[in-house]
């Protein structure tokens, strides 16, 4: 899918209501996990301790970070949408934001995002986006939510 291409306010605005796009699969394997483990010093064993997972876990697996999950949405935003005249983009927030399902070990994600609003603050592009965190060949999302960014353009 091409990636959608924003230079202005008002070509962002034409997205409301709109799905946006939906990037590309990445897998998220084990050694991604503990990274993730280590980077944020959690090291809970329905993580990072294989064995123990496949014996203990109701998953039969180890399981990525919610977290984790979460924090690929820049990298998988990314992928979907290129925004060109900006002096800056500030991640602001994320409201209703929920997980669904846990994603095992070495299973793909993917995001799917739309435009559900888009406000003007004396020029400050506010984006409202609704997310959400697909694993491949699973009905349930990973995770949904409303992710907010700030685009100040020139």
């Amino acid at each position: 899918m091409e990636k959608v291409i924003i230079n202005s306010y008002e070509e962002f605005e034409k997205l409301v209501g709109q799905q946006i796009g939906v990037s590309d699969y990445v897998q998220i394997p084990q050694e991604r996990i503990n990274l993730f483990a280590d980077a944020t010093l959690d090291h809970q064993w329905i993580h990072v301790d294989t064995e123990r997972a496949k014996a203990e876990s109701p998953f039969k697996s180890t399981i990525v970070h919610g977290y984790l999950t979460l924090s690929m949405l820049p990298y998988l935003w990314n992928q979907i949408i290129e925004v060109n005249n900006l002096k800056m983009m500030i991640n602001y927030g994320i409201e209703k934001m929920k997980f669904g399902q846990a994603v095992l070990s070495g299973q793909s994600i993917r995001l799917v995002a739309s435009m559900q609003s888009l406000t003007n603050l004396r020029g400050v592009a506010k984006a409202e986006i609704k997310f959400a965190i697909e694993i491949e060949g699973e009905k349930k999302k990973a995770l949904e939510g409303v992710a907010v960014f700030l685009y100040y353009f020139n």
